[in-house]
């Protein structure tokens, strides 16, 4: 009798062995303090460098309510990961940016994203990449669509490309 290979169960168990790839080899201790959602802000005025970043967009970017993002700011601010700065224009108005600590922090995840995206890619053409790549947000995408609240977030993550 054949056996059945089941691609949710492939796709689960790897996601595994990559979680215990990073816990063992990334720099995930310095890391621990960040949660995922404040990885989504850094990554955001990272990537919005340059442009004023307030509480407001990121209400707007993630759909939380703004009593939610005055919590997630403030600890952030207490941790040293953003600054809050006053604008010429509005006193009202606080813009959001990366501290010091933020920069390094985001670049050792950059580094760590890198060296776990080469282990996993190791021995495929570039071809085969783009091809697993499209598979995967093909997949995500039938996931998506098959759910009654598809929220903003993006099929597929493309870090450093325009919005």
């Amino acid at each position: 009798m054949e056996e059945k290979h089941y691609i949710g169960m492939e796709i689960h168990s790897l996601a595994n062995m990559t979680m215990r790839f990073i816990e063992q080899n990334s720099h995930k201790k310095m890391i621990d303090s960040v949660t995922g959602t404040n990885v989504w802000i850094l990554g955001l005025i990272e990537h919005q460098e340059g442009k004023e970043i307030f509480q407001r967009d990121l209400e707007e970017k993630f759909g939380i309510t703004r009593s939610t993002v005055s919590k997630v700011v403030n600890l952030m601010v207490r941790k040293g990961l953003i600054e809050r700065s006053p604008v010429e224009y509005d006193a009202r108005l606080k813009k959001l940016s990366l501290t010091e600590k933020s920069r390094e922090l985001l670049a050792i995840m950059k580094e760590d994203h890198e060296t776990v995206d080469k282990v996993l890619m190791q021995g495929f053409s570039e071809e085969e990449k783009a091809k697993l790549r499209e598979y995967v947000c093909r997949m995500k995408q039938n996931l998506k669509n098959t759910q009654k609240d598809t929220g903003e977030e993006p099929c597929c993550f493309r870090i450093g490309e325009e919005e």
